[in-house]
């Protein structure tokens, strides 16, 4: 039976594969801004993390319950509801959620060539109170379109997306006099739809030709119409929602790495692992070993508010 193991009951997670990256850093537009991880940890008991060294990225946190903590440039500040604070990269740093009160938070990693301009928000608390006007659920539901998007593959057309998403997203902290209502969402199309079917179907076999027929076009024109819009074909997709899936069962299960083979269908655990570190320039191992574990904070943590 699958269990979560070392996490947060409830959590979600998105590692950006290495060669995807490499992708956003050459196309002119998601070179400026991109996410690299992005989750959400829900009343993170003991939750806590240390970079000696910093992170390549920089990495945004916003509390939406409880309170939690993070120490910086030799100051240690406190970081309650509704307040969000961004780490600049190679910048030694750790934080952790109260031990009384253990933190809920959305969080994820960041960069690009126009990082900089957000520079006035780095490094301090970004009070966000909760207010008639403060639309924080819009920003959650911001945050969750670049979660969602990211969740549906790694296409061109949703890295951009995500880009542009995610300069709003920052603007909106920068400039939160200015924040406006962003739009609804868009009506799901025959590439979203052919999307979902195959989220629906990672551990059940299918086929090109049964994607296709989900959708109600010929093989060809499908084909055609897929390739257009996301520059791969549908089961390249296919594919890459696979190794997505199996992230998330490294990261946040118990199953072993031939279990979780298997249940993607992948029925020679060699294939599936040479598969994997092509995708994530590591082995399913060394992902598991990277992003699974989380060390426990110690109750004892002297917390210390700046402002």
């Amino acid at each position: 039976m699958e269990k979560l193991a070392d996490g947060f009951k409830g959590q979600k997670a998105i590692v950006i594969p290495y060669n995807i990256r490499q992708i956003q850093n050459t196309n002119s537009i998601t070179k400026q801004l991109y996410i690299t991880h992005i989750g959400y940890f829900p009343e993170a008991k003991y939750h806590y993390r240390e970079r000696k060294n910093g992170a390549k990225e920089y990495i945004f946190i916003y509390c939406a319950q409880g309170e939690g903590w993070i120490f910086y440039h030799q100051e240690k500040f406190e970081l309650k509801q509704h307040e969000a604070f961004i780490v600049e990269p190679e910048m030694a740093h750790s934080y952790g959620a109260s031990h009384s009160k253990p933190w809920s938070i959305y969080w994820f990693h960041f960069c690009g060539h126009d990082s900089d301009q957000f520079s006035s928000i780095f490094g301090k608390v970004i009070h966000l109170h909760e207010s008639d006007n403060s639309r924080l659920r819009d920003r959650i539901l911001l945050f969750e379109e670049m979660y969602q998007n990211l969740e549906m593959g790694y296409s061109t057309e949703n890295l951009e997306y995500i880009s542009y998403c995610l300069r709003y997203f920052l603007a909106s902290l920068k400039y939160l006099n200015q924040y406006r209502e962003i739009k609804n969402a868009k009506e799901m199309d025959v590439i979203q739809k052919s999307i979902l079917y195959m989220k629906n179907n990672l551990e059940t076999k299918i086929t090109f030709s049964g994607i296709a027929s989900h959708t109600g076009y010929s093989n060809s024109h499908f084909g055609a119409m897929f390739f257009q819009r996301t520059s791969y074909t549908p089961m390249e997709y296919y594919n890459q929602l696979k190794i997505q899936r199996a992230c998330s069962y490294l990261q946040f299960s118990d199953l072993k790495i031939k279990e979780i083979a298997f249940r993607l269908g992948y029925y020679d655990p060699f294939h599936f692992s040479k598969t994997f570190n092509r995708a994530m320039n590591m082995t399913p191992s060394g992902y598991r070993a990277n992003y699974k574990k989380e060390k426990p904070i110690s109750p004892e943590a002297n917390i210390v508010s700046r402002n």
